[in-house]
């Protein structure tokens, strides 16, 4: 059998008919509960018009193993991450693109405790088994059960349980689906914080899962896809905005001026609580944009560790190091009391409560910041010879530099800025960001001079 390239480094995603189809789907599914030894597996997946027959498809594969699927339906990727350790399940799967392209689909998937597959091996022992196909007999005792109520239920539960819902002022937030998933399951956690007394009013915007996303693929992080959610926040004079991505494991908040919130000041904002909670604790976040994060951290006394960039290796620095809360730039939000997964919710309810009991705006929580560590926000380049373009940054900026880290591409930093530069795990990009101290300049120039560099 042919090599299978919708495997990537950490997860699944591919173009429909070319990488990734229902039979590919089956084999990954009966290759999963093989390599994995899983005998009850949790299925999710999103809204787009491919997800529910590639769901079907791994379900069959799954069930041709023996293993009993604890079915899910629409949810989104965290529902699953949930469910995996709720129910006591041997693994779980969802079957999501995220924010790609609306021809592409994909899968993300977990072991037990619902942490990730180790992409070196395990992960790497369920492609080569899918590739193989040479499976043996069909085994006994595979089925599908509908859990999607009950998970749903606890779930909610656990969200709203990060909040204390007495502390919540009578906020008006500005909500923003995308099409994607996040609609239902937000439903359901705002029904769970009026059952608990909290005096929130939400403003629905592109709320109900449409497949053929009528409004764009939803991915906030992208600056043109920010205006409509921005006019949308300052119409409805909302406290703020949140907007999600595809399977909400990322969410996006915007202050009430309307005025995108970058991904690293959010990080900071919520590991300056997290420390408040646990003085000492230990948080970890992403390289690629540190300062603000560094220096929250320092003055409350706890202990940053820096991990690669994608949900696997986090997850795994977050397990290994007892971590508290891990954040990436990119608004992926990590929370140990939440299986050490990654949640689109649980951080606008965070930001909501912090809101409230500062009595302070969004914006007045994030600006000192921001002016203190401005920086770029992810710039993307394609290259022809990524690797080559990023040796030659490398070798012209080097010889000044005052701190090298290859924690996750190359980053150099300099007295007052500092800039990282990578390879994406999961698009055939480079990207850049920079940041500097107190001087929004000294960024435009970094970005100037390696723009030059490697475009040169």
């Amino acid at each position: 059998m042919p090599q299978l390239t919708c495997f990537k480094a950490y997860d699944i995603r591919g173009t429909l008919g070319r990488d990734l189809d229902e039979g590919i789907a089956a084999r990954i599914g009966r290759a999963f509960a093989e390599a994995t030894g899983s005998r009850r597996v949790v299925l999710g997946r999103d809204g787009r018009a491919s997800s529910e027959g590639l769901a079907d498809a791994v379900a069959g594969g799954l069930a041709e193993a023996g293993a009993e699927v604890l079915d899910l339906g629409l949810s989104g990727t965290e529902e699953m991450y949930f469910a995996v350790t709720h129910l006591g399940a041997d693994g779980g799967i969802t079957v999501t693109a995220s924010h790609n392209p609306i021809s592409d689909n994909g899968m993300k998937l977990v072991g037990r405790g619902s942490a990730p597959l180790d992409p070196a091996t395990e992960l790497a022992r369920v492609r080569a088994l899918a590739e193989d196909a040479a499976f043996p007999p069909a085994r006994p005792g595979g089925g599908r059960r509908d859990v999607a109520a009950a998970a749903r239920a606890a779930y909610v539960a656990r969200v709203c349980g990060f909040v204390d819902a007495a502390a919540l002022a009578p906020l008006t937030i500005l909500v923003n689906a995308g099409n994607g998933a996040a609609g239902p399951t937000f439903d359901a956690i705002a029904a769970g914080l009026a059952a608990r007394g909290a005096p929130l009013a939400f403003v629905r915007m592109h709320h109900d899962p449409d497949p053929g996303f009528p409004n764009g693929i939803p991915n906030p992080l992208l600056p043109e896809n920010q205006p409509p959610t921005a006019a949308a926040v300052r119409a409805a004079g909302a406290d703020f905005g949140v907007a999600w991505d595809g399977d909400f494991d990322r969410c996006f908040l915007f202050d009430h001026e309307g005025r995108f919130v970058p991904g690293e000041y959010i990080v900071g904002l919520l590991a300056e609580a997290f420390l408040a909670r646990e003085p000492g604790a230990t948080i970890v976040h992403d390289p690629r944009v540190v300062w603000n994060t560094l220096d929250v951290v320092a003055r409350m006394g706890g202990r940053a560790v820096a991990a690669r960039t994608g949900h696997a290796f986090l997850k795994a620095a977050m397990r290994g190091s007892g971590a508290v809360y891990g954040g990436e730039m990119s608004a992926h939000h990590y929370f140990r009391d939440f299986v050490h997964c990654d949640s689109g919710m649980i951080p606008w309810l965070l930001v909501a409560e912090l809101v409230s009991r500062r009595g302070r705006s969004l914006a007045d929580l994030v600006a000192e910041r921001r002016a203190a560590f401005p920086s770029s926000g992810e710039i993307n380049f394609r290259l022809a010879d990524p690797a080559a373009a990023i040796a030659r940054v490398g070798a012209a900026l080097r010889p000044a530099a005052v701190g090298e880290d290859t924690t996750d591409g190359l980053a150099l930093a300099f007295s007052d800025w500092r800039f990282n530069l990578r390879s994406s795990n999961t698009e055939p990009l480079v990207r850049l960001n920079v940041e500097a101290r107190d001087d929004a300049g000294l960024v435009a120039a970094g970005v100037a001079r390696i723009r030059a560099l490697l475009e040169g």
